[in-house]
């Protein structure tokens, strides 16, 4: 069989935290080249002059989801990418910013309260489906906007190498 298993998997450690940190968003037409080992981004290449921008998040605002489907009728697999993100106070600035956001198919690196670095949109991007704003009735009530993402992916969210992250957001 030619996708035979490979290796078996324990349970492990209770040692996993949820949540993200923090994204960094880039266009896809940005990437120049991408080296991948066994899931992991061991080399990334940007386009001349271009970076990766930090969108920094507060605790518990932000989550990502990942769903592979398979289809027995097309012999097909797919890797559903979702991130929802908010983003505080409004600003004529951050209106500005997330209409470039939406206009592109984007790559985004997600931080996870694990230290761990994950890209979506690999290959197709993230398609910037949703940003809204919402100020709340009560002053105490959330201001700010609430954005979705989505992608579809051949393969799952590749681990960047966090070595890489530096140099990613600087201009190349």
């Amino acid at each position: 069989m030619a996708c035979a298993l490979t290796s078996g998997t324990t349970r492990g450690c209770r040692d996993a935290v949820g949540g993200i940190k923090e994204i960094y968003i880039t266009e896809l037409a940005n990437k120049s080249s991408i080296t991948t080992a066994s899931g992991v981004i061991t080399a990334f290449a940007l386009s001349s002059g271009k970076k990766f921008w930090t969108y920094e998040l507060v605790r518990e605002t932000a989550n990502w989801t990942e769903e592979g489907l398979a289809s027995k009728d097309n012999g097909t697999r797919v890797y559903n990418q979702k991130l929802m993100i908010k983003l505080h106070k409004r600003s004529s600035t951050l209106n500005e910013e997330l209409k470039l956001v939406l206009a592109n198919d984007c790559m985004v690196i997600v931080k996870d309260y694990s230290g761990e670095y994950w890209l979506l949109g690999e290959a197709n991007g993230m398609l910037t489906e949703k940003v809204g704003f919402e100020s709340g009735t009560a002053m105490g009530d959330f201001n700010g906007y609430n954005i979705e993402a989505s992608g579809a992916e051949a393969s799952p969210a590749s681990k960047v190498t966090s070595a890489l992250i530096t140099n990613l957001l600087l201009p190349a």
